[in-house]
């Protein structure tokens, strides 16, 4: 049986929604453990703010849809961002990893955005456009961000290991 526009862009809608609750549990671990990169934990701590307003954008759409999103979804998601952040701690260069595993993250919620605006318009949905491309465009801003401050994190980072400072994180 065919799946309607409809059908496929409410599932898109409530993976987007998981995807922001596994984003602000990958970030909120990774800023509880930097201590040295202030720039980037401030930068973080600003995107899960980001991240939880996309939620709420998110949110909107789906109630004016008369649904909601999956809590399954967000739980498994959630927990999958947990344990993304933790499988790079015992790692030496921990904030490398996370810097790399940010950057890839941000574009591929940068590609859900384009498709959600894509299936927002054929869905006829004119409404939740606005909203998903301020949620894009924060995306791309993040994206922006973190591979401009990548070098900076790659110089600070070898040269505290060359000094024998706490480098990874």
């Amino acid at each position: 049986m065919a799946s309607s526009i409809q059908d496929i862009y409410l599932t898109g809608l409530r993976n987007a929604h998981a995807l922001e609750a596994q984003a602000d549990q990958l970030l909120s671990r990774q800023v509880e453990r930097i201590e040295n990169y202030p720039a980037m934990r401030q930068r973080l701590q600003q995107h899960i703010e980001e991240t939880r307003r996309q939620s709420q954008r998110l949110e909107q759409i789906l109630q004016a849809h008369g649904t909601s999103a999956s809590t399954l979804k967000d739980l498994a998601t959630g927990f999958m961002g947990n344990m993304a952040a933790l499988a790079h701690v015992p790692m030496q260069d921990e904030i490398l990893k996370n810097s790399f595993a940010n950057y890839a993250f941000e574009h591929f919620e940068i590609a859900s955005y384009k498709a959600l605006i894509e299936m927002a318009r054929m869905a006829g949905d004119t409404q939740a456009e606005p909203l998903l491309q301020d949620s894009l465009k924060e995306e791309e801003a993040m994206a922006e961000w973190a591979g401009q401050a990548l070098p900076e994190v790659v110089r600070t980072y070898v040269q505290r290991e060359t000094e024998g400072k706490t480098a990874g994180i």
